[in-house]
C-alpha cells in the first residue's frame, strides 16, 4: 500500500476519495458520525465533530471534508474554524503528524458579484456567515506548521445532486436579467481533484496552498437552465427567483489546476449534464 489517507467527513465526496484512493491501492480511514455507512475497503472510524475524539490515528495524509449539518451560522461555526482547529491541534501534537493537510472549502469566501474573474490570488472578502467561517477555517490551516492545502469548491452536480434538472424539468428557469454567473463542478471531478493533489503529495510533489477547483465554462445560469430544457424537451414557463437571493455572480477561474496538469473529465456543464441525462435513461 502506498499510504494511509484519513478522511474526516467521510460523506458522498469523502466516500467515493476513500473508493478512489482503495482503486489506486492506498490504505483509507473513513471518519463520519455513522461509520457503518462506509463502502467496503474503507477502515471505519466513528466521528463527531461537535465532539472531538482524543487522538487521531496515524496517517500520511489527512482530509477535512466535514459538511455542516444545516445552514445555520452556529452549525457552519461548528463544522469548520472550530472542528478544523480542534483536529489541527490533535494532528500538530502527533508523534508522526501528517505529510499534509487538505480542507475541503467552497468558493462562497469570495464575494465578487458583477462577474468578475476570481482565482486563488482574487481578494476574499466574504459578508456572509458561511464563507466568513470558511475563511476562517482556510486562515487556520494555513497558519498550522503542518504542511496544507486548501481546496475551494464550486458548486458540485452529479448524482444525487440534481436540483436544476428538478427545476428546468417542471418548466422553471432563472430569468435572463439580471444576469448571475454560475460556477460548478461536477462530482467525479471533485473527487479526483482531490485524488490528484493527494497522489501528487505521495509522489514528493510540490502543492500550493490554495486550489480552486470550478469547470472551464462559468456560464450564466439562464443559459445553463435554457440548455437543459433543450435536452429535456420542456418549454419552461415560469421563472425562479429563489437562486438571486443573495447570491454573488463571478467566474471561477481552475487555471492554476489546469497549468499543473489537472484535465477535467468534465469541462463544461455539457458534458456534465449530458453523463447525468444519460444515466438516467
Amino acid at each position: 500500500m502506498n499510504s494511509t489517507t484519513l478522511i474526516l467527513g467521510c460523506g458522498d465526496i469523502g466516500s467515493a476519495l476513500g473508493e478512489r484512493l482503495l482503486a489506486a491501492g492506498h490504505r483509507v480511514i473513513g471518519a463520519r458520525r455513522h461509520p457503518e455507512r462506509l463502502p467496503s475497503g474503507i477502515t471505519p472510524l466513528a466521528f463527531d465533530v461537535t465532539q472531538p475524539p482524543e487522538a487521531l490515528p496515524d496517517a500520511d495524509i489527512l482530509v477535512y471534508a466535514v459538511s455542516a449539518e444545516r445552514f445555520e451560522e452556529s452549525a457552519y461555526k461548528t463544522a469548520y474554524p472550530e472542528g478544523l482547529d480542534a483536529v489541527l491541534t490533535l494532528a500538530e501534537q502527533q508523534k508522526r503528524p501528517p505529510r499534509h493537510v487538505f480542507f475541503v472549502s467552497s468558493t462562497s469566501v469570495y464575494d465578487q458579484n458583477q462577474g468578475e474573474e476570481v482565482d486563488e490570488e482574487s481578494a476574499t472578502e466574504p459578508k456572509g456567515f458561511s464563507g466568513r467561517l470558511m475563511l476562517e477555517a482556510e486562515r487556520r490551516l494555513l497558519a498550522s506548521p503542518l504542511p496544507g492545502t486548501v481546496v475551494r469548491l464550486s458548486g458540485i452536480y452529479g448524482h444525487g445532486r440534481e436540483r436544476l434538472i428538478r427545476q428546468v424539468g417542471e418548466g422553471r428557469i432563472a430569468p435572463q436579467v439580471p444576469m448571475l454567473y454560475s460556477n460548478r463542478i461536477h462530482r467525479d471531478d471533485a473527487v479526483n481533484v482531490l485524488a490528484w493533489l493527494i497522489e501528487r503529495v505521495i509522489e514528493n510533489d510540490t502543492l500550493d496552498d490554495c486550489y480552486l477547483a470550478s469547470d472551464l465554462e462559468p456560464a450564466p445560469l439562464h443559459d445553463v437552465m435554457t440548455w437543459l430544457a433543450q435536452e429535456l424537451k420542456v418549454e419552461p414557463h415560469d421563472y425562479i427567483q429563489s437562486p438571486l437571493r443573495r447570491r454573488s455572480s463571478k467566474r471561477c477561474s481552475s487555471a492554476r489546476l489546469v497549468r499543473q496538469g489537472y484535465r477535467f473529465l468534465y469541462p463544461t456543464y455539457r458534458d456534465g449534464y449530458r453523463q447525468i441525462l444519460k444515466a438516467r435513461g
